[in-house]
């Protein structure tokens, strides 16, 4: 890896400081949006007084396949820290599925062709085409692969999503799917929907901060146990008229049964795949199917000897899971690594719901400090409450230790935290919660702010893709969407927004300025940008910096 070249403008006095403000994009400014709601002096102070710009934060600037895919906080951060646009997950599949690359993997041969003399594929993951964990048409590539090459039984676990598509709409994804089973049954496959529930209530959860969550979920997907109904129709007409069974998130787990017994329990020789392509949610499950004895995350129970994969390799680090389908992006040379070999501290810090994102994702889904000789990361736990309860999470939290790190002697030179109420709370849907949302955010910015100006630093403040910038349903005309009973459909996926990049800079005048030649810029500029601030020349295969010196 080369070393960087300084530049010879001076260095800031004191520390660069990054605020990734999550979920916090440039909104309709309307009665939807909850940033242009909250009551927010100190943002509306840094993106009057201080120069700011929007950044793509969407589809290919990101990586993603077209520019109608919303970004996530994944590919966000992966963006941020690499300097650099990499093809993500989604494409990765598509691409993998167009040229059957997939099909002709060793992994796929290893989990299907024992079953072509018996035993049953099971499809698990987000039945959804929110292409943010998944996609169906990758589910449906799959069955009916399956079917052609000889599996003779195929039982599908389906998660409702509600999140990053409208929510309700898991009928709409079933539906969807049955000419699908319909081939596939003319294919010679017996093939159903086995299991199903919200993926805020089973199998979804992320940094284990809920094991109980995955433990429903390995109830009902691997052993069957859980309310059983003899078809999916009737278990949704159910579920639905329950206390929050309104949300596809938080539908309870359902178990499809005949008069024999559930038709898609696991069985020893089986094959489990799991069709998420994005990580973060996927690797609690995949643990309990490959860490043998070695798993304690809950009791799993008489455990099935079975062949599991993933879509794509979740963690390289924990190389988990063991086998996959698609192989991951390579992303070396992070801006976390040249820090590293520069010597300069660094201290990363959020809560559990966003720690891995200003870590794993940040240093290029690598786990783990990168130098612990000049880098720390703290991780504040998460409350395992319903986010709109408690809609200030934990941002005080956060910025104490902000705060307290940048009080140390030597002052570290970089910082980076995120601050996760805007997108948390915002996928509730619940307007109010999520204004209020903003408004702890932007108060605890203001402690922060503050004690960088005091040490004659400069403050970053960006995000990693819009959601509380809007919060209605909108038609083709960005019209509100109305329910049945007059209200507004409440939007509680990610949008296709901009994001600011704000940078508040102790020197006045800065010896910089934006440049006006980048109008479509995007996170990737992100990274180029902090290393000219800390001094530095970024690679020249990075995304050039926003900023230039003054003449």
């Amino acid at each position: 890896m080369e070393k960087l070249r300084p530049l010879a403008g001076a260095r800031p006095q004191g520390p660069v400081v990054l605020a990734i403000l999550d979920g916090v994009g440039i909104g309709p400014g309307d009665g939807g949006d909850a940033v242009h709601l909250a009551h927010k002096p100190v943002l509306h102070d840094l993106w009057q007084h201080s120069p700011t710009r929007p950044l793509r934060a969407h589809g290919t600037a990101v990586g993603l396949p077209s520019d109608t895919d919303m970004g996530n906080s994944e590919v966000g951060h992966n963006a941020l820290g690499a300097g650099r646009v990499f093809e993500q997950g989604a494409a990765l599949v598509n691409q993998a599925i167009a040229s059957g690359q997939l099909f002709e993997s060793a992994a796929w041969r290893w989990l299907t062709q024992p079953l072509h003399s018996g035993g049953t594929l099971h499809l698990c993951g987000l039945l959804s085409d929110g292409n943010v964990h998944a996609h169906v048409d990758h589910v449906h590539a799959l069955v009916l692969q399956a079917a052609r090459e000889g599996v003779r039984r195929i039982r599908l676990h389906a998660l409702a999503d509600g999140r990053d598509v409208q929510d309700p709409s898991f009928e709409r994804f079933l539906a969807e799917l049955e000419p699908v089973l319909a081939q596939a049954t003319v294919l010679g496959a017996d093939v159903a929907v086995a299991s199903g529930g919200g993926r805020m209530a089973i199998t979804m959860d992320r940094y284990e901060a809920d094991w109980p969550m995955v433990q429903r979920g390995w109830d009902c997907h691997v052993h069957g146990r859980g309310e059983a109904f003899q078809d999916v129709a009737a278990a949704l007409q159910a579920l639905r008229q329950r206390a929050g069974g309104q949300s596809d998130q938080t539908l309870g787990p359902f178990v499809i049964a005949d008069q024999v017994g559930p038709i898609g329990k696991v069985c020893d020789g089986d094959a489990f795949v799991l069709w998420n392509f994005r990580g973060d949610r996927a690797i609690e499950l995949s643990k309990a199917f490959d860490w043998g004895d070695t798993f304690d995350g809950f009791d799993r129970g008489q455990r099935p000897q079975v062949r599991y994969a993933g879509i794509m390799q979740y963690d390289g680090d924990l190389k988990l899971p063991r086998q996959f389908l698609v192989e991951p992006p390579v992303i070396a040379r992070t801006m976390g690594e040249y820090l590293a070999a520069l010597g300069l501290r660094t201290f990363a810090v959020s809560e559990t719901q966003k720690y891995g994102h200003v870590t794993y994702f940040w240093n290029g889904n690598r786990s783990g400090v990168l130098a612990p000789a000049v880098e720390r990361y703290a991780e504040v736990p998460s409350d395992n409450i319903a986010f709109d309860q408690a809609p200030e999470m934990k941002a005080r939290q956060i910025a104490d230790l902000v705060l307290a790190a940048l009080d140390e002697s030597p002052c570290f030179d970089f910082v980076r935290f995120n601050l996760a109420n805007g997108d948390m709370v915002g996928h509730t849907g619940n307007l109010p919660a999520t204004v209020l949302a903003i408004e702890t955010l932007d108060r605890e910015l203001g402690r922060i702010r503050d004690k960088v100006q005091a040490l004659g630093g400069i403050l970053v403040v960006t995000a990693d893709h819009g959601n509380a910038d809007d919060m209605w349903m909108r038609d083709s005309q960005g019209r509100p969407v109305l329910r049945a009973d007059g209200t507004i459909q409440p939007k509680t996926s990610h949008t296709l927004s901009p994001v600011p990049l704000t940078i508040c800079d102790a020197r006045s005048p800065p010896p910089w300025q934006l440049r006006h030649d980048m109008p479509h810029a995007g996170l990737a500029n992100v990274a180029a940008t902090l290393l000219h601030l800390l001094g530095y020349a970024a690679p020249d295969d990075y995304e050039p910096s926003v900023i230039e010196e003054k003449s």
